[in-house]
C-alpha cells in the first residue's frame, strides 16, 4: 500500500495554506510597523513642537511660540487617530499568527501521516523480502534434505546384504 495521492494533495493543499496564512501575517506585521513607525514621527513632531515653544520663549518670538503650539495640538491629534489603529491591529496581527500556527500544525499532522504511511510500506517491503528469503532458504533445504535420502537410499540399494 503505497501512501494515497489523496493524502500528497491534502499535504500540498495544507503547504498552500500555510504560505498564503503566512504572507497574511507578514502583511499585517508589516501594517503594524508602518503604523508604530508614524506613531514614533508623531511623537517626535510633538517633541519638536514643544521644543520650538520652549526655544520660543527664551528668544521671545511670537510666531515660534503659535507654530510650537501648532505643531504639537497636530501631533497630539495625529497621535489619538493612530493609537486605535495601532491596537485594532496589534490584535489582526495577533489573530493571523493563531492561524498560521494552527496552519502550520495541520500540514505537519499530514506529513506525520506521510511518513507514518511510508514507514508501513517499508515495512511490509521488508517482511515480504524476508518472507521469500526464508522461503527460498526452506526449499533449498527442503531439496538437499531429500537429495541426502536420494543419496541414502542409493547408498543402500548397492550395498551387499
Amino acid at each position: 500500500m503505497a501512501v494515497s495521492r489523496a493524502l500528497r494533495r491534502l499535504l500540498r493543499i495544507r503547504d498552500i495554506q500555510e504560505e498564503q496564512s503566512r504572507l497574511a501575517l507578514e502583511s499585517a506585521l508589516g501594517d503594524l510597523h508602518r503604523l508604530e513607525h508614524a506613531l514614533a514621527v508623531t511623537n517626535e513632531r510633538e517633541r519638536r513642537g514643544r521644543s520650538l515653544v520652549q526655544a520660543s520663549v527664551q528668544t521671545g518670538q511670537l510666531e515660534d511660540r503659535l507654530a510650537g503650539h501648532e505643531e504639537s495640538r497636530s501631533a497630539c491629534i495625529h497621535a489619538a487617530t493612530l493609537e486605535p489603529r495601532i491596537d485594532g491591529t496589534e490584535r489582526e496581527v495577533a489573530e493571523r499568527r493563531r492561524e498560521f500556527l494552527s496552519k502550520r500544525v495541520e500540514r505537519r499532522q499530514v506529513e506525520t501521516l506521510i511518513q507514518e504511511a511510508e514507514a508501513q510500506v517499508a515495512i511490509e517491503a521488508e517482511r515480504r523480502g524476508q518472507q521469500t528469503l526464508d522461503n527460498w532458504y526452506g526449499s533449498r533445504l527442503y531439496r538437499e534434505s531429500g537429495k541426502e535420502s536420494a543419496d541414502d537410499e542409493s547408498a543402500a540399494a548397492t550395498t551387499p546384504r
